[in-house]
């Protein structure tokens, strides 16, 4: 399908002029993937970002060409609250751009998804050939109130969760569009927001230049919560317009719980300052989720047997136990490594535990220092 916009018209004293839709010119000075990638590193207010999703307003360009196992990403921007913006540049009138740009920046979404804020500041470091932490000098600029933690955490936050901006930025998109609307929209489910960008280029009478830019297409982000419930567990969903009676018994052992792990969660120490802290909880176990999809660390508590301790856990038919499986088959090689007191047991896998005996309030706190010093 033939997609066509109006060209834009100068309305001087002489009339109204319409203008040169710049193309690529083999004699130089036209529109190539190179240019649009320039322009839009050097002038990040060309990209109709707000219109897209404006939680990614205000984004600052840190450097084009930033290095990724999956290939170079052509513009890597990001905000001063975090989050991440990358931006693939095409010429619409190749055909290679139309069937695998889009696969292309979901690429580099799942391997920057791997990443940590250590991992771009290392990255822009050596594309920048700068010493120090430019990432976080660029974004300064912008804001000279970004606090330096709480960006890197912030930072690394999102890319782990997957939470970015993918634009595919093109000179003047003229057919194809349907299709490449239709794939995005396939991945609308997505954590990342991705959107179509037009950046035609005009030439003005006096040699300046116009870009006109469009929002061809953008995805309507819809947040999954995915509840991966470990073995042993069951997921119970009760109507809300059920009344439940409450115990009093129960409630003041939730509670309890409740202060037991947030004062365990306080004195806990963990060797990767980067390893997300699980929530405090009401129930028996605490989760400190894993990178690897589907796996994470438990800390539990044992009324019945006076225990406190620690397990290696992941759900069926996923990437986290195939990735248990492997580090349960090399224990013994890597058991050193891991240190501590931590042991492969048959029925606990991967796993610690304390006997302290009983487990009341009284006995709660001290008992949650010894445990916060074994599972860190």
């Amino acid at each position: 399908m033939e997609r066509q916009h109006s060209v834009p018209i100068l309305l001087c004293s002489g009339g109204a002029l319409p203008l040169e839709y710049l193309t690529e010119r083999a004699s130089g000075g036209g529109v190539n993937e190179a240019f649009i990638r320039d322009l839009v590193h050097q002038h990040p207010a060309c990209l109709p970002i707000t219109e897209i999703d404006a939680m990614f307003s205000g984004a600052v360009s840190i450097c084009t060409e930033l290095n990724t196992p999956a290939g170079p990403i052509d513009v890597f921007m990001v905000t001063p609250s975090g989050l991440p913006v990358l931006v693939e540049c095409k010429l619409w009138r190749n055909p290679e751009a139309r069937r695998e740009v889009v696969s292309q920046i979901l690429d580099y979404a799942k391997e920057l998804s791997r990443w940590s804020s250590a991992d771009v500041q290392r990255e822009v470091s050596n594309r920048l050939k700068r010493n120090g932490n430019p990432l976080l000098e660029m974004v300064r600029v912008a804001d000279p109130a970004v606090d330096e933690q709480g960006f890197h955490d912030a930072l690394t936050a999102n890319l782990r969760r997957g939470r970015f901006l993918l634009l595919i930025v093109g000179d003047g998109i003229r057919e194809g569009v349907e299709a490449i609307a239709e794939y995005l929209q396939v991945h609308a489910g997505l954590h990342f927001s991705l959107g179509l960008v037009e950046l035609p280029v005009y030439l003005m009478p006096n040699g300046d230049r116009l870009v006109a830019p469009r929002v061809l297409v953008r995805t309507v982000l819809v947040t999954r919560n995915v509840v991966a419930v470990p073995e042993g567990y069951t997921l119970e969903v009760t109507e809300d317009e059920e009344e439940e009676e409450i115990d009093p018994e129960q409630t003041a052992r939730a509670d309890e719980l409740y202060r037991f792990w947030s004062e365990f969660l306080k004195v806990l120490k963990l060797d990767d300052p980067e390893q997300p802290k699980a929530k405090p909880s009401k129930l028996y176990n605490i989760f400190f989720p894993l990178p690897v999809p589907n796996s994470w660390i438990s800390a539990y508590r044992s009324l019945a047997h006076g225990n406190l301790g620690i397990y290696l856990g992941s759900t069926k038919n996923t990437s986290g136990r195939y990735a248990v499986e492997a580090i349960t088959r090399d224990f013994d090689a890597i058991k050193d490594q891991i240190g501590g007191t931590v042991r492969l047991e048959k029925g606990f896998g991967i796993s610690d535990r304390l006997h302290v005996g009983s487990l009341g309030p009284a006995r709660g706190a001290p008992a949650g220092v010894l445990l916060a010093c074994r599972a860190g």
